[in-house]
């Protein structure tokens, strides 16, 4: 067997890594973008908060993939040293940045790195050199080294630890978010929305114009039940929603 399968494996969950770190850093944390930010007409924060939904997702899917290759990988050729599956970890990683800023920033331009920026073309290289070209070039010049003990056991484990670990800390909610955000579906109206609110005891902190997202005070263990009373989206629910759980008013 040679390190191919080992390879991709690696360069697949550092792939999906780079999509978690991008959005739980930039969406989450820092809040500078949206995945659609500068799409026109996507200006509805309940839209912008769906398709960062719809994103975290398919980091999740991209990430089990990463997983089940790692597993077979290790049971088809477990000799491999290791500095090729953390080089091609490295190499997956900066292959996320290059590709979110030649596509996501220059080419469709539906977000920047940071949208609020008087020159966001200096951010864009930025974040493209350091997290993007840097990783790639230390994982290739890693891959071609070879170097280190095969992967074991604990080892494989700890790599879908952090795999896994990454994907649950962008479903948490921040320890000081202590309101929740509901986003309700199209089909409830203003009127509905109050009295869903009213029924729950929730206390509106925040809602927009047409209270199809809201930001109110309620008893945590309540948030399930928003779901069957015309919520698409809850913080703190345990659906991942990734960033709708720091969505601050």
């Amino acid at each position: 067997m040679t390190a191919r399968h080992w390879t991709w494996a690696g360069a697949i969950l550092g792939f999906a890594l780079g999509g978690f770190f991008d959005g739980i850093l930039l969406h989450q944390i820092l809040q500078w973008h949206h995945l659609l930010s500068l799409v026109p007409g996507i200006g509805d924060l309940r839209a912008q908060v769906m398709w960062d939904g719809v994103f975290h997702a398919l980091m999740y899917v991209i990430a089990a993939a990463g997983l089940v290759a790692l597993w077979r990988a290790h049971r088809r050729d477990p000799q491999v040293p290791r500095g090729i599956v953390a080089g091609a970890m490295l190499i997956g990683f900066g292959t996320w940045h290059v590709i979110d800023t030649l596509l996501s920033h220059w080419f469709l331009g539906i977000h920047r790195i940071r949208i609020d920026s008087p020159n966001p073309l200096a951010w864009d290289l930025l974040w493209l050199v350091v997290f993007g070209i840097v990783p790639l070039l230390l994982g290739l010049r890693l891959r071609r080294g070879g170097r280190g003990a095969a992967p074991s056991g604990a080892f494989v484990a700890t790599v879908a630890l952090l795999t896994v670990g990454a994907g649950a800390w962008a479903q948490r909610t921040p320890a000081d978010m202590a309101l929740t955000a509901i986003v309700f579906r199209p089909s409830v109206d203003a009127a509905r929305a109050e009295a869903v609110l009213a029924e729950a005891g929730a206390r509106i902190v925040w809602a927009d114009p047409k209270m199809a997202v809201v930001l109110v005070d309620v008893d945590p263990g309540k948030r399930w039940g928003f779901y069957a009373r015309g919520a698409m989206m809850v913080s703190g629910s345990g659906v991942p929603a990734g960033c709708f759980d720091f969505s601050r008013a």
